[in-house]
């Protein structure tokens, strides 16, 4: 739990510190600009406080790696979501509006989940599953918009190392083998989540991961 809180209080210092510009730059988000994804993180904050205040008694069905959904292609944007999204942080006009948002419904969801029984069951998208494990799925949102928030702003802080390596291990987990040791945690995130292309090296190295990468979560 305690590493939900330093993943998503870095991402959201990372986007305190953006220039207004920076917002209409591309992100590692296919289709999305900084500003969709900042609104997008929005959405995502609001769910977590929907959620953790929607205890079930019902027993757990998913944990961590099994709450994702894998799918076979990748998001073309035409999800009314996505879409919806895109507009929405049109709409916002003033990337600062935007940031203040963010700060204003996103410091609220770190502070219920710092507050939050890790053994309460919740409900979320017709599934149940722990406190725990709904904060630890997170970890690997958290990290991954991270990387897509830094993919075109390299003077923008990346995530702290800890996020990569445990949202790593729960990717190995979804796809259910390791990745090769020598690579990078960032770099198995990206290539596991098709955000980049393998390169001849990698594809040789990723063995019976091959077959299974990249996985399109959500």
């Amino acid at each position: 739990m305690g590493l939900f809180g330093r993943s998503w209080a870095a991402l959201r210092a990372a986007v305190d510190g953006l220039a207004e510009e920076d917002f209409a730059r591309p992100s590692g988000c296919a289709g999305w600009l900084v500003r969709d994804l900042v609104c997008h993180l929005v959405v995502d904050a609001q769910d977590v406080l929907i959620t953790l205040v929607t205890p079930s008694p019902a027993a757990a069905t998913r944990d961590a790696a099994s709450y994702w959904e894998v799918h076979p292609r990748p998001p073309d944007g035409q999800d009314p979501l996505a879409a919806l999204t895109v507009r929405l942080a049109a709409a916002y006009g003033d990337p600062a509006l935007l940031r203040f948002h963010l700060d204003d419904v996103g410091s609220a969801a770190g502070r219920a989940a710092a507050l939050a029984d890790p053994h309460l069951r919740v409900a979320t998208q017709g599934q149940v599953l722990t406190v725990a494990d709904y904060l630890d799925a997170y970890v690997l949102e958290w990290t991954l918009h991270h990387l897509d928030l830094v993919a075109h702003l390299p003077h923008v802080p990346g995530p702290p190392a800890e996020g990569p390596a445990a949202a790593r291990r729960l990717l190995e987990r979804i796809a259910g083998a390791p990745f090769p040791a020598d690579l990078p945690d960032a770099d198995a995130l990206l290539v596991g989540t098709g955000r980049r292309p393998t390169t001849e090296a990698e594809r040789a190295g990723l063995g019976v991961l091959g077959a299974k990468v990249p996985l399109f979560l959500g």
